[in-house]
């Protein structure tokens, strides 16, 4: 009885497409870091966290943070070059003088963020969440295509 117990409980979980939870080993959290001019290029910063941190001239260039999380943090003229920020949350940053070129922001959420005179080149925003004016600014100086996902600048903002 109990090994049919069992049983049903492995095919409920199956049919329920269930996942176990694992343990995220490599989750890092920079939460109120004071990471001013750091390097963290070509790094596996996936799921990192660095909320209300400040990332002044730091160097994010080529590093993976698909769903990073920069809730309130400050990017002043940070290296994203070629970065993958894919499904991250951008939430309040100020990414003023930033360098973003080739970086990928696809399904970024990027509300109320500040891109004033942020260097976009072959930056790929599709699907991102933009306030109205960010996406009025940076289409003034939209172009390129990104090397990775061969979307232009202009197309993935839905420049006119």
């Amino acid at each position: 009885m109990r090994l049919l117990g069992v049983l049903l409980l492995a095919i409920l979980w199956v049919l329920l497409a269930a996942r176990p939870a694992w343990a995220q080993d490599k989750t890092v959290n920079y939460t109120y870091g004071e990471l001013q001019g750091r390097d963290f290029s070509h790094l596996d910063l996936r799921q990192a966290v660095f909320a209300a941190a400040d990332l002044r001239e730091a160097t994010l260039a080529g590093s993976d943070l698909t769903r990073a999380i920069f809730t309130k943090a400050t990017l002043l003229h940070t290296d994203l070059t070629g970065a993958n920020l894919t499904d991250a949350l951008i939430d309040r940053v100020n990414l003023e003088g930033a360098n973003l070129t080739n970086a990928q922001f696809v399904d970024a959420i990027a509300s109320q963020s500040s891109f004033y005179q942020a260097t976009i080149t072959g930056a790929d925003f599709s699907g991102a969440i933009l306030d109205t004016y960010q996406v009025v600014q940076l289409c003034q100086r939209a172009e390129g295509v990104n090397p990775v996902t061969g979307v232009a600048t202009r197309e993935s903002l839905g420049c006119r």
